[in-house]
């Protein structure tokens, strides 16, 4: 009965890890194929107007930007229909932009591509369900360089190129900008609490080992000693593989991180204790007496 419930505790064991392996990777397929152009306007497709392409391509390490790729398209009305150039003076501001985005265009010329940040607001604390927003966006163009009439407001096109996140934007209610939303892309998440299920499994693994030594279940093995510095050593790095590098003092440190390495001391002060229990020096004993020879 025994045997048998081992064998099916092996089995479900197995399965656990191959199921867990096929859904990281289903996520991670379903995350790649998703990423694909979206669209922030409600005619994206008319292509009878002026038209600017956001590709997000990059997050700051500080997570409060988000870096995109800035394209504009001018629409026929603006062009030269023999040079395919601009026949008129032209200034592009993009809002909620991190830096200043103001981009000057003269007659003849054509808009080129150029990076700009886009700021985000969240809880990098929350990781990995966190989540960012952007203040309200709005491509502006002026028409002669003019800032002193009303800006034409332009359609924009998204394209989500963000690794390890999914973008996605919303019309604002009300507002003539739209919302850029920002969360972590659920492979990334699922890939972030595996490594936190390799950690708990090390600390599990290394009080089971030294409690059994302390109860004389296991002997006593001096080599397991490197083993247990060995894995108190690959905390850290296991830390820092975690997708997005959560900032210190998150709650997967206080919650996890700590205890691990907490779990990992107090095994290795037991093994250490076992150590000097069964390692005694042996008792030296006392030089015999020579016997003295029989006489004739």
């Amino acid at each position: 009965m025994r045997s048998a419930a081992r064998r099916l505790a092996a089995v479900g064991f197995v399965l656990l890890i191959v199921g867990t392996y096929v859904a990281l990777v289903e996520l991670y397929h379903n995350t790649v194929e998703t990423t694909s152009a979206g669209t922030l306007s409600d005619n994206a497709e008319t292509a009878a107007q002026s038209m600017a392409t956001l590709t997000v391509e990059e997050m700051q390490s500080n997570y409060s930007a988000v870096v995109a790729t800035v394209a504009v398209a001018p629409g026929p009305e603006l062009l030269d229909p023999v040079t395919h150039r601009l026949k008129e003076d032209l200034m592009l501001r993009v809002r909620s932009a991190a830096q200043p985005s103001r981009r000057d265009y003269t007659r003849g010329m054509l808009p080129g591509v150029f990076p700009l940040p886009l700021t985000i607001a969240g809880h990098i604390e929350r990781w990995p369900f966190d989540n960012y927003t952007s203040g309200p966006i709005e491509v502006q163009l002026f028409h002669g360089g003019d800032t002193t009439k009303p800006p034409e407001l332009i359609p924009v096109r998204l394209i989500d190129h963000l690794p390890g996140f999914k973008v996605s934007a919303t019309k604002s209610a009300g507002h003539e900008g739209y919302r850029m939303s920002v969360r972590r892309a659920p492979s990334t998440a699922v890939f972030g609490i595996v490594i936190c299920g390799v950690l708990i499994a090390i600390a599990v693994l290394g009080l089971v080992v030294a409690i059994q030594t302390m109860r004389d279940r296991r002997k006593f093995q001096p080599p397991m000693t490197t083993w247990y510095a060995a894995m108190l050593f690959a905390v850290v790095p296991l830390r820092n593989a975690l997708p997005g590098s959560p900032p210190v003092g998150a709650w997967i440190d206080v919650t996890v991180v700590l205890w691990v390495i907490v779990a990992l001391v107090v095994a290795m002060l037991l093994y250490i204790v076992c150590w000097w229990r069964h390692l005694r020096p042996e008792a030296v004993a006392p030089p015999s007496e020579p016997v003295a020879a029989a006489s004739g």
